[in-house]
């Protein structure tokens, strides 16, 4: 089990984990095992589990417990997760207590958890400081910005502030925005809160920035191509610019029936048993859906040919 601090740990890709399930429903903990030595073998510096790609919400929390558990055990990389699904706060501290519990290398808060949509920055803020003050200080806490069940992207107030206590190590942002982006990485410089970025057509730009990462849903299907570009965008820069434009338009099949598209890919290529969803009914899965997720594929084989040193 891996549980160093991921302060200590190489920036680049840290893969949103799925969840595999069998055809009856039920986690697949036999593909989970293929699923992360894949990502291990395609060069995440970090993964991601209990999140939205892994249909958190979808989760009973013994569910997650165990999904974290069993991670933290086979992985030979640091494992941060999050869990926390419920509103009211009380069985908010039960799940994060429980997740913290697991072995994992941070616990990662999402952020509309705190509060509604329509309540005060100050109702937020004095939720997350009662989930601090639950959480063993010792453990090292990361931010989500989750879309569902809506975005709830933080404020620079907020990040400075997360930033200053000193416990945050991890921001999964979810602005796409470059602007945005290189104002926050501006107030995190000098503290141990990196910033990871979800969105592929600004990657390039918010690593050049000072970024830390990639932590998106793409790297459900090509995490190779994104762990070479964060390792060698300074050392080849005219092909991570030509990277950067293949990775992009890839990344528009994100809305064609995700995540199943992504358990679909990975059956075919024997890691997954099932492309079963709780977030989506997977015979959505169309003939025409199958063929874009192929010819995706046969562009990434194209441009990891003419990639320098790609190794998977």
């Amino acid at each position: 089990m891996v549980t160093n601090n991921v302060t200590e740990n190489k920036a680049g890709v840290w893969p949103v984990m799925l969840t595999p399930f069998t055809e009856t429903g039920e986690v697949d903990y036999d593909s989970l095992g293929r699923l992360v030595e894949w990502y291990e073998e395609n060069g995440a510096a970090g993964l991601f589990a209990v999140c939205q790609s892994s249909e958190v919400f979808f989760l009973s929390l013994e569910e997650r417990v165990k999904i974290a558990e069993y991670v933290c055990r086979k992985a030979r990389i640091p494992v941060i997760a999050s869990g926390h699904i419920s509103y009211g706060m009380a069985d908010q501290e039960e799940e994060l207590k429980r997740i913290a519990e697991t072995g994992v290398a941070a616990v990662v808060l999402i952020t509309n958890r705190m509060a509604a949509e329509y309540e005060a920055p100050e109702a937020w803020r004095a939720r997350l400081e009662k989930l601090m003050e639950a959480l063993p200080q010792s453990m090292p806490l990361g931010f989500y910005e989750c879309p569902y069940p809506y975005k709830r992207l933080l404020s620079d107030e907020e990040i400075a502030f997360s930033a200053g206590t000193g416990r945050f190590r991890f921001l999964k942002d979810t602005c796409c925005d470059l602007a945005v982006i290189q104002r926050r990485l501006g107030i995190l410089k000098g503290t141990p809160l990196k910033l990871f970025n979800a969105n592929t057509a600004t990657l390039l730009d918010s690593l050049r920035s000072g970024g830390a990462g990639f932590s998106g849903v793409m790297a459900n299907f090509h995490p190779g191509l994104y762990a070479w570009l964060c390792e060698n965008w300074e050392a080849c820069p005219k092909e991570a610019e030509e990277l950067q434009a293949a990775l992009t338009m890839c990344s528009f099949i994100e809305k064609q029936l995700y995540p199943t598209n992504a358990k679909h890919y990975l059956k075919e290529k024997g890691i997954l048993s099932s492309d079963y969803c709780r977030t989506q009914d997977h015979t959505r899965m169309s003939p025409l859906f199958c063929d874009e997720v192929k010819q995706m594929e046969r562009i990434v084989q194209f441009v990891e040919k003419a990639l320098p040193n790609f190794s998977k």
